[in-house]
Order: C-alpha cells, then structure tokens, then sequence
C-alpha cells in the first residue's frame, strides 16, 4: 500500500461493469423496501404457478411437489397467522442480538480499540489482509461468530490502519463464506452433509457409510486456495476499485499503547485462556456436562446448540476484565451503559431483517424454491454430461440453485439423491465424497452474492456504518470478483484432484472400486 494512502483507481472493462452494478444496486429502494417488494412478488408468482400447474416430482421420496398459492385463503390465512413467527425465528435476528451484548461490552469499554492498534502496531501491514482472511476460514466452525462478528470485526480494522474498510469486510465474508467449502478442522455440518451423503449412496450400495471426514484433505487444501484469492482479490481487485475511503465514519489514530492498557489487554488475555480451559472441560471429559447426555456426543450436544452463549462469553468476559482494569467500567450501570449504546443502534437492522424474514419464508412456503432446485438438478442430469464436466456443471448448478435456498442441509437433502446415484453409475464410478465436495464448493461461492443468504441484510447493515449510501449494489459488486475468481481457481483445483486421483479425505477415494 502507498505510503500515502493514495490508491489508484483501475479503469477497465471489468471494473465498469462492477461500477454500473453498483450504481443500478443502490439506486434501488432501500433494502428494507426491496425485501417486502419482493416478499409480494412471491406471493404473486405462487398464485400464477399454482394456476398454471408448476410442479416437480421431489427426487426422495416422488412425492408431487406443487406450488402453494399465497393467494388463497389458506394462503391469506398462513401469511397472517405466521408474519410473526416468520420474524422472531429468522436466524439472524436471535444470533445477533444476543452476541451484540457480549460486543457491545467490548467495543463501550474500549477493548476492540486497543485490540485492532495492537494488531496494527504488532504486525506487518501486508499480512493483516491474510489474518483477516484465515480467521474467517477458522470461523467457519460456527458460522454465526463469522457473519456476526468476524465481518464487521475486519472493517475495523481495515479503517483503524487507514484502509479502506470496505475491503476489510469483503475479505472477512469471503472467508466466512468459503469456511463452508474449506476448513482446517471437522464442523457440525460435516456430519450432517456426510448422513444426507449415506442415504443417497445406500440407493445403489446398501451397506455403504460416507464418514464426516470423507472431503477433509481437499478441505485442508481449498482453505489454502481460498487464503490465496482472498488475499489477491482483496488487495489487487477489491481495494484499488474501492480507492480511499472518504466516508463519514470518524477514523481513530492509532496511538502507542499505554502501560494501563498493556496490562487490561494482558489480563484480558489470562480471562480468556482460562475461559477457554474451563469451557473445554465441559466436553472434553466423557461426561462432560454439555456434551449428550445420552450418547455423549459433541458434535450433536448442548455444547453446539447453545454456541452462540459460549461466544456471548468469550466477549463479555474479557471486555468485563478490560474494562475494570482501565476505568471504563467502574460499576454495573457503566457496563449496563456500554450495552445499550451498542443496542441502540440496531434499530435499522431490525427493520430490515422483519421485512427479509418475510420474503425468505414467503419463499419457502410457496415451495417455488424446491421446485426450482429439483428441476435445475433434473435439467442437467438429462443433458447427459459425464465425468470431470459433469462435476464443474454441478458446482455451477449447485451455485445457481444457492441464489434461490438459503439452507444447505435442505439443499443437499434435494441434490444428493440425483447426483450421487447418477455419478457411481457411471462407467468411472464417482465416490459420493466428490459429489459432495462439489456441493460444498458451488454452495460457498454464491453466498457471497444473493441476497436470499440469511446474513446477507446483516452485512448490508454492517457497510451502512461507513456510509448509508452503501446497499445491496456495493455489496455484491465488491464481492463478484471474489465469486468469479475464486470460482475458476477452485473448480479447476477439484478437476486437478481429480485427474490426480488423491483422496479427498479418509476412505474417501475419487472412485468406487
């Protein structure tokens, strides 16, 4: 980066193109807007499919999949009895609010501050790019840390070191989003996409089992692609488009530490690691208390399902320490206080997640996104590509159809039965983990663009901090690049694989003896 902060701007083809999606993006309504204007839509599309007789035969079970009219008076009736129901259990909504007490803390008592100067002071400025990215990989663990905190975390600290934070928050959602695809260490989901996997191959092979682990090695290595692009695309496509931020956020300097802040930042780090130990020994024993109770399980325990406490925690904590120790926190109403000042400004994202929340479950209720799956499956099935080129057009179909569902264990559970009999059944017999593995590829590439992606008005959200012009257009033209690049590089790292023969994982081979 120039020492003077001045980048310049790339002209070109490509770079009109994103600008022109920008400008025609955001001159939209305003999100909030756009989602109930589309949440009509739906409503009227369902009537006019349900009238024309729109229907697919769903692949498990050939059960007639048809669309629901919304319309209706069972329509009418759904929509007015579930309108609540549709907001308090989007996703977003609880994961949020919830973490913003534990970051709300850390950011009123100063420990955010002193954590990004320590981090610039600390390291060099040409890997802040690659930290940012690879903790978003990590994060991928448990998704919510990474869209809640870890994407508006790395704007932070693009703008503390005099970057544009922008590109701070599109190379931390391009890690988030490619954890799903690439990580160092198994995740909850694993086990979930590998029984989906199980059931579908059991269709040609009854007694086969497809192991959690079956795409560990190409996700080892596809973390390594995604750090790579992330890192290219941020700082030589992303950053010099964006140019100099000039935007109304207040930019803080970044000043020496003092020695009462050394010592809150040490102490804080103690709290952690001490939290962290005591948190392990609920699921490390085999009768720790949050793993299952009845098979003891970790993967599937309380330790999983209430994460979103352990990452409250593993913020307030520290910050609660931090805070004591520099004097931002003296009492309980100056904790309190620090709280609700963060809280405060979630007013805009409420609104907009009502509205979102709407048109996702409008969406699902009037099954046109499963009908629009089956057939797009359907559709390239009997194109009748084989072999490498069929992988590649199902990563491309398992992309397109991400546009369109949010859930990849739903979408797995649709795909999986067409595609992973149909490619042991070729005459080069496909293992279920590259079909598998595909999935996971095209699924993390067009998070980073649709707005049916749960957290995709939350990130909205996040931009708006640094300049309320900043919408739906900004977002996916900042991270198209991201998609397309990384789409290349990607694909043609599976074909490699491929054509290699190296497992993907432990009794994960390319093909089924």
């Amino acid at each position: 980066m120039n020492p003077d902060n001045k980048i310049k701007k790339p002209s070109g083809i490509f770079t009109k193109i994103l600008d022109f999606i920008e400008v025609v993006g955001n001159r939209l309504p305003h999100p909030a807007t756009i989602f109930a204007m589309l949440a009509g839509i739906v409503v009227l599309i369902s009537a006019i499919s349900y009238w024309t007789g729109v229907s697919a035969v769903h692949p498990v079970d050939g059960s007639l999949v048809t669309a629901k009219n919304l319309l209706s008076a069972d329509g009418f009736r759904w929509m007015y009895t579930n309108i609540l129901d549709n907001f308090l259990r989007f996703p977003p909504l609880g994961y949020v609010l919830v973490v913003m007490v534990g970051i709300g803390l850390a950011e009123g008592t100063g420990l955010f501050n002193i954590m990004i100067r320590a981090l610039v002071l600390g390291a060099p400025p040409k890997m802040i790019t690659a930290a940012v990215v690879l903790a978003g990989i990590i994060s991928g663990l448990a998704v919510e840390a990474g869209y809640v905190i870890l994407i508006p975390l790395g704007a932070m600290i693009f703008h503390g070191i005099g970057r544009h934070p922008m590109a701070g928050l599109a190379a931390a959602f391009c890690g988030v989003s490619g954890g799903f695809g690439a990580n160092f260490v198994i995740g909850s989901i694993d086990p979930i996409l590998a029984g989906i996997s199980t059931s579908a191959a059991q269709m040609i092979i009854p007694d086969m089992v497809v192991n959690p682990a079956v795409n560990y090695y190409f996700m080892i290595a596809s973390s390594f692609v995604v750090l790579f692009v992330g890192v290219w695309v941020t700082d030589k496509v992303v950053e010099p488009r964006l140019g100099k931020y000039t935007g109304p956020a207040k930019h803080f300097a970044i000043e020496q530490l003092k020695p009462v802040e050394i010592k809150g930042l040490r102490w804080a780090g103690i709290s952690v690691v001490l939290f962290i130990v005591l948190f392990a020994f609920t699921i490390i024993p085999e009768n720790g208390l949050l793993r299952d109770p009845e098979t003891g399980s970790v993967l599937h325990s309380p330790f999983f399902d209430g994460i979103i406490i352990g990452i409250l925690l593993l913020f307030f904590i520290p910050a609660l320490v931090y805070g004591i120790i520099v004097g931002t926190v003296r009492n309980d109403k100056d904790m309190m206080k620090h709280i609700i000042k963060s809280m405060s400004g979630m007013g805009s994202y409420i609104v907009l997640v009502f509205f979102a929340a709407q048109f996702v479950y409008f969406f699902n209720e009037s099954n046109l996104g499963l009908i629009i799956a089956i057939r797009g499956a359907a559709g390239l099935r009997d194109i009748g590509f084989t072999g490498p080129v069929l992988i590649a057009s199902f990563v491309l179909l398992s992309a397109f159809i991400n546009l369109f569902m949010g859930s990849a264990s739903a979408k797995w559970a649709i795909i999986a039965p067409v595609f992973i009999p149909m490619l042991m059944l070729l005459d080069n017999a496909y293992h279920p983990g590259i079909t598998q593995a595909a999935f996971r590829i095209g699924d993390s590439l067009t998070n980073l663009v649709t707005p049916m992606m749960s957290y995709f008005a939350l990130i909205v959200t996040f931009a708006q901090k640094y300049d309320e012009r900043y919408g739906i257009g900004t977002i996916i033209s900042t991270m198209l690049p991201y998609t397309i690049i990384l789409g290349v590089i990607w694909i043609a790292t599976l074909m490699l694989w491929v054509w290699l023969g190296i497992p993907l994982g432990p009794d994960g081979p390319i093909y089924i003896n």
